[in-house]
């Protein structure tokens, strides 16, 4: 039982001259949090009304990391109201997103989350845009769409959240015009996940996709593009009956539902979807391998590790099952002596990743609570490094014989000009 009964959303303001936005929480309005965000970029000509309502969802979704301190049973929302569209959707990626963070505290992950039903109507705000919006997060993903998108016809700019001084080099690689916006949660969690306040994963990238909103209204882009993957979509373990998905908020049904929610506010001024989609987690890093790895091989890195708050440069720490995935699914695509400078040891050898490397390729517990492979794709991916290294025969599982790791999947969510762009890029 919570020790507060209201989780409160208080109010937010956004100060266009400092170009500060801020979120004010609380609980029983005797705990109170802060969360601010700082768009560092020129503004365009932007709807106000549009700006504002793409704020309110922020500040709704941004609420997530302070509501799981101590799951109060109600919520009070002080400032606006939720339309229908609101309600379900939050609802839901509250629920779901919070699947991980369930598991790990031994909680029900049937929680109800109450948000108030006085819904009111929300009309479509449509406002003119233009352009692409691309997600960078330093890893080989969002490179590999920066790739396929870098010649196209549309006018391509990036940005990233947080991170600015760790991510300079790889964006001067890019040479692109780029956008940095910084979060900053309130510390004030630190002290109470000490005491006596739940921890655990948030789906951050919900929060990311709607922080690309806010950023391409105040930038007149229209594409909102991210770089998840099919692998995206496998469960990762089952709690109490339930499906648990690590990476939730990346997978195909958050990217339809927040597409959906989008357009149910902005009309057609704004679109949300992934590049890659259609991939699997091996054959981008195949992609990436053959044709972009020397270009970024001293700036990039794909270890959540080396993005963390106290982290000031690119790492890859070589421990985590993140690492041991990545080296896995380049070993086929990278000469041995390149790839083990990136992390300075050969981790497919690594005694203390044996056990991670099970987990990955499913003969051993569950899948690893971080971003990795398919089941089936990071078997492929062994079964390519068993020729390389005979040492790792000691692996035995079960590989379905017309499996193809290259097949593509759907492109539904995405234009049809950029399904095209993809299959002129990888030549099909």
């Amino acid at each position: 039982m919570s020790k507060y009964t209201n989780f409160i959303f208080d109010n937010y303001e956004f100060d266009l001259d400092s170009k500060n936005l801020r979120f004010y929480y609380s609980y029983d309005g005797i705990l109170n949090f802060c969360e601010t965000y700082r768009f560092n970029f020129e503004f365009t000509n932007y709807s106000p009304e549009a700006l504002d309502r793409a704020v309110y969802s922020l500040f709704i979704m941004s609420g997530i990391s302070y509501f799981k301190a101590y799951l109060a049973p109600n919520i009070i929302i002080n400032i606006g109201k939720l339309s229908e569209v609101d309600y379900h959707f939050f609802k839901n990626i509250y629920q779901k997103g919070l699947g991980e963070f369930y598991f790990v505290n031994n909680l029900d992950p049937l929680t109800e989350i109450n948000f108030p039903k006085d819904f009111i109507d929300k009309p479509q705000i449509e406002f003119d845009s233009t352009g692409v919006l691309l997600g960078i997060g330093g890893g080989k993903d969002s490179l590999l769409s920066y790739e396929f998108l870098k010649d196209s016809n549309d006018t391509v700019t990036t940005w990233s959240l947080d991170h600015q001084e760790i991510l300079e080099p790889l964006v001067k690689t890019m040479g692109t015009k780029h956008l940095s916006v910084e979060r900053e949660w309130d510390r004030r969690l630190l002290k109470l996940n000490s005491e006596d306040a739940y921890n655990g994963h948030i789906p951050i990238s919900a929060i990311f996709g709607l922080v690309g909103a806010v950023t391409a209204i105040l930038s007149g882009n229209k594409d909102i593009i991210v770089s998840n993957e099919q692998s995206a979509d496998e469960v990762t373990l089952k709690y109490r009956g339930i499906n648990i998905n690590h990476q939730y908020s990346k997978s195909s049904e958050f990217e339809e539902s927040l597409k959906r929610y989008l357009v149910n506010n902005f009309g057609n001024s704004i679109n949300y979807f992934s590049l890659l989609r259609p991939f699997s987690e091996v054959y981008i890093s195949e992609l990436f391998a053959e044709n972009y790895f020397e270009k970024y091989k001293n700036v990039f890195s794909s270890c959540n590790n080396a993005f963390t708050n106290d982290s000031h440069k690119i790492y890859w720490c070589g421990k985590c099952p993140k690492c041991a995935f990545i080296f896995l699914a380049f070993t086929p695509f990278i000469d041995r002596a390149k790839l083990e400078s990136l992390w300075g040891k050969n981790l497919i050898q690594d005694p203390y990743l044996d056990q991670t490397y099970r987990q990955i390729i499913g003969i051993y517990g569950d899948k690893p609570l971080d971003c990795v492979g398919e089941i089936k794709e990071s078997r492929a991916a062994m079964r390519l490094a068993q020729k390389i290294y005979p040492e790792l025969a000691k692996y035995h599982f079960d590989l379905p014989k017309d499996y193809d790791y290259k097949t593509l999947g759907n492109f539904n969510n995405m234009p049809k000009t950029m399904m095209e762009l993809i299959k002129k890029k990888i030549k099909i």
